[in-house]
């Protein structure tokens, strides 16, 4: 986008700046989703963002979605590190916000692999400012000095962080990439394994090391302690006798929405390594469940 040419006392550039918001949005969500995990938070960034940027100068902001991006995680961090001692006092397992997403996002490989279930756990279990600029640099390709900028750090400091962050999650990701239709095939299969209660075949498909982690939040009944093994995880899975499960897109990959009474009970998406399932990730606090009820945009 081209410098503007009027300040913010016109209606031309106000609306100049809205237009330019709006074009960023949905990068700027997905930069402050995958820095907090959840998307209530997001949100709240957004506004604060918006407000900064509203009070802005802009014609004198050469590259609005640099500075937008750098507001935006200035913003993330500070919340980030709020939301962290908040966590610490979390009731059970700690789980991200699962987001309904349009088949567009999986299509996107990189974009759908940083918002995985999987890969954002990994992401908590860096520093704030590790988190941030692993974000920027290896999801959003930013430049470096982009992100000294917007973390206040040096240049080489910046690097130095990546390549930690970048190892620290290479450790940990899941170990192979899975196609769009590999994991379509490995959802049907384990649902229809547990809609059954085919133990052998349940077993079949799960690793023998596979986690379950529930998130209720101390709000609905769920495992305070991580469920580890097969046997401890079939059994637990054997508990959903009855209720309707239904595939969907979340977060960029298969998952299962499994409702009961009508309503949507609990989204649980799959961690798939070396053809296994290797982890569960069931969310059942109500409070993270609201965007299951329409398609977010996500961006790069």
């Amino acid at each position: 986008m081209t410098d503007g040419n009027a300040g913010t006392d016109t209606g031309t550039g106000a609306a100049t700046a809205t237009d330019s918001f709006v074009a960023h949005r949905n990068l700027l969500f997905t930069v402050a989703y995958e820095m907090l995990g959840s998307a209530a938070d997001a949100e709240d960034v957004l506004q604060e963002t918006w407000l900064r940027w509203s009070d802005v100068e802009h014609a004198a902001v050469r590259d609005p979605r640099a500075f937008l991006v750098r507001v935006t995680t200035r913003q993330a961090l500070t919340r980030l590190r709020t939301l962290r001692r908040r966590r610490e006092s979390y009731v059970g397992p700690w789980l991200p916000e699962p987001l309904l997403t349009s088949p567009d996002v999986a299509e996107d490989v990189e974009l759908a692999d940083s918002v995985s279930m999987a890969v954002l756990l990994v992401l908590e279990s860096l520093t704030p400012t590790e988190r941030a600029v692993f974000v920027l640099r290896d999801v959003f390709a930013l430049d470096y000095d982009e992100i000294a900028q917007a973390v206040n750090k040096t240049l080489p400091a910046v690097r130095q962080i990546a390549h930690r962050a970048r190892a620290h999650v290479a450790a940990r990701r899941p170990r192979e990439r899975v196609s769009s239709s590999q994991a379509r095939d490995a959802l049907a299969a384990f649902q229809q394994a547990v809609e059954t209660g085919d133990l052998t075949q349940l077993l079949n498909l799960i690793s023998p090391d596979v986690v379950l982690l529930t998130d209720g939040g101390g709000v609905v009944r769920a495992a305070l302690q991580p469920v580890v093994g097969a046997a401890d995880v079939a059994d637990a899975l054997a508990r959903l006798s009855g209720a309707l499960l239904q595939p969907t897109q979340v977060n960029g990959h298969p998952a299962l929405v499994i409702r009961r009474d009508g309503r949507i009970d609990t989204i649980m998406a799959l961690r798939l390594d070396a053809g296994l399932v290797t982890g569960l990730y069931a969310v059942r606090n109500p409070e993270k469940l609201s965007r299951m009820n329409h398609e977010t945009a996500l961006g790069r």
